[in-house]
């Protein structure tokens, strides 16, 4: 009886970690570049607008990454530590134990028969088109609307997808805009929105909100900012998005608000059956210097344009090289000699690899 019980007990032992193991998945993903700017910083930092792939002249790491994330029956959860010049540049702000935290946090869904979630802790952004996994983004670099607006949140969020999963909707309860920690003086809460329809597999529209005091309560510089964007699959090859991004935050006097927008336009084509084609056309607008601060006439108002040539190596490891040139109404970068110019000119290759 006893060598009886010891193998039924071994035999659940290991059915309970199978069972385990079917709910936890690891996954990994690094990408490494190089990029080269016209304007050959000394200090090799390229302008501070950009979080994502920064350093000139350098073969560097822009984000490496290995996430454990767990899914069975009413329960989730993601834990995801990162390395790489875009968390140093991105996560500046917050304290040095958080900085390599791309995402931490859990959920539960909260009704039997409708998928009803609630998750907190540090999310992924609801807001935009691209994130920090180059791999995902039609682009080898990211657009100026996405570099300064949430690639990750800190807060609690409830979200709804509709049984034939062409809705999804979902409220946010925010420290702030783009934050973990608070800034100090702060106690005000910040709110999200989210609103995605996808009648078919080649239609996707979203939009999203934000609405908070980022600053101390004493200045009480309330920030309202709309991102709509669609992505349309037009032929079998051809695809594009289209996107336009609002806000506007109240002045310390509270007499005025700043007022910045972003339009900006992603064609891609598939050139063969592991390459891509893809292009961009953007404006970013900020006079009043409510997000990217100048302190010259006209503030950050610069148009961009962008090509890159995407070779999908293997089914996990992904070649790219773009070409990028910006050109601004007032001299707000630098030429060779560290002169002030109106235009910024780079290139950057990345090589991407995900695991499994």
């Amino acid at each position: 009886m006893k060598k009886l019980f010891t193998v039924a007990a071994l035999g659940c032992a290991m059915s309970a970690s199978a069972q385990l193991d079917s709910a936890l998945a690891i996954t990994g993903y690094a990408e490494a570049y190089y990029s080269f700017d016209m304007a050959q910083p000394e200090n090799h930092a390229r302008p501070g607008m950009f979080y994502c792939f920064n350093r000139h002249n350098e073969v560097n790491l822009n984000i490496g990454m290995v996430k454990l994330a767990y899914a069975k029956n009413r329960v989730r959860g993601n834990i995801a530590l990162m390395a790489g010049t875009y968390p140093q540049a991105n996560m500046a702000a917050e304290p040095e134990a958080l900085r390599s935290v791309y995402e931490a946090n859990a959920g539960i869904r909260i009704s039997k028969t409708k998928e009803l979630w609630f998750d907190a802790g540090i999310l992924p952004s609801h807001i935009g088109w691209e994130s920090a996994i180059g791999k995902d983004v039609w682009n080898l670099t990211r657009s100026i609307a996405a570099e300064n607006s949430p690639y990750f949140e800190a807060g609690a969020r409830l979200s709804y997808t509709s049984a034939n999963a062409k809705w999804y909707m979902a409220g946010l309860l925010l420290n702030g805009w783009q934050r973990i920690t608070r800034p100090d003086g702060n106690n005000t809460p910040a709110f999200g929105t989210q609103l995605t329809f996808k009648p078919n597999d080649n239609v996707t529209l979203n939009w999203s909100t934000f609405i908070g005091n980022d600053k101390p309560d004493t200045l009480s510089q309330m920030r309202y900012f709309s991102d709509l964007y669609a992505q349309l699959q037009i032929t079998e090859r051809f695809s594009i998005i289209a996107g336009f991004d609002i806000g506007s935050e109240q002045a310390a006097t509270g007499d005025s608000s700043a007022l910045w927008m972003s339009p900006v336009l992603i064609p891609r084509y598939k050139i063969g059956e592991k390459s891509y084609l893809a292009a961009r056309v953007e404006l970013y607008q900020d006079e009043d210097g409510a997000i990217i601060a100048t302190g010259t006439e006209h503030g950050f108002n610069t148009l961009g344009y962008s090509i890159n040539f995407d070779h999908w190596v293997s089914p996990n490891v992904l070649w790219r090289i773009e070409a990028r040139s910006l050109s601004s109404q007032d001299k707000i970068f630098a030429d060779m000699d560290g002169a002030p110019s109106v235009s910024n000119t780079f290139v950057t290759a990345s090589l991407c690899i995900s695991l499994p």
